[in-house]
């Protein structure tokens, strides 16, 4: 079994054809899809994704670095809302992101160490989002003073220094059709590192690994990055798929192995 840890199938890119999408990931091994929220208007089409494949979907609640704007804080009362109502298996994607506008930067960091106090106190992960902003989260959680918050790095591009520092938090990394691409440095980065803090993703609809790079990403593309990670670690693919999953599985599902 394969989990993808993060997808955002319930967006419109998938409106024609989920259920070959969802047939396809079956046949390739992923039995388990955690999806991320974005913001207030994602929730019930997530929710709907959820109740129609009960056995194959999680869901997380959490507002999204890219949509703190300056409702952000109306925002954040629906999102607190839904954590209150129900069980999520963790709050995400939250983070900061500086590469597309750094207007809001001061409103992504409220929000993102609100949002990081909300799972600490219900025991659940974070699911980050650290486009450009790295060193910044990673600064953020050291001195935040959540001892026991635990999460991941969602798509972690970071050098070896930082995959220390996330390392010594506790914290996981999650991969995927990056570290496909020629520009990506992970294989240097990762090469005779420890797989005990690697989660598998797609970031579908984005990001689809090579050799289907440009187009859109799915879940049922989960194997060609378990097989660049063992390109990468050495380790048979089936290694790979066995002991991230039982990372998935530790940190969204608390489960011990």
């Amino acid at each position: 079994m394969i989990i993808d840890t993060h997808a955002h199938l319930y967006l419109e890119q998938f409106d024609q054809d989920l259920d070959q999408v969802m047939a396809r990931a079956q046949e390739n091994g992923v039995q388990k899809i955690l999806l991320p929220n974005i913001d207030s208007k994602t929730i019930q089409s997530m929710y709907a994704l959820e109740q129609k494949y009960p056995d194959m979907v999680m869901a997380m609640m959490g507002l999204h670095p890219c949509h703190v704007q300056e409702d952000y804080q109306e925002e954040l009362i629906i999102i607190k809302k839904e954590l209150d109502r129900r069980s999520f298996i963790a709050v995400g994607e939250i983070g900061i992101d500086l590469y597309w506008d750094k207007q809001y930067v001061v409103q992504q960091k409220e929000a993102f160490i609100t949002q990081c106090r909300w799972a600490a106190a219900l025991d659940i992960p974070v699911v980050i989002h650290a486009r450009e902003s790295l060193e910044i989260l990673l600064d953020i959680l050291e001195h935040i003073g959540l001892e026991h918050l635990q999460g991941v790095f969602h798509c972690f591009g970071g050098d070896r220094v930082a995959l220390d520092r996330v390392r010594e938090l506790g914290f996981y990394i999650g991969l995927g059709g990056v570290i496909t691409y020629k520009s990506s440095n992970m294989g240097k980065v990762l090469r005779s590192s420890d797989i005990d803090r690697i989660i598998l993703e797609t970031d579908a609809p984005y990001l689809a690994p090579v050799p289907f790079r440009g187009k859109r990403n799915e879940s049922s593309y989960l194997p060609f990055i378990v097989q660049k990670l063992a390109d990468i670690l050495d380790l048979p693919a089936g290694e790979i798929e066995k002991r991230t999953t039982n990372n998935a599985k530790r940190l969204f599902l608390r489960e011990e192995l």
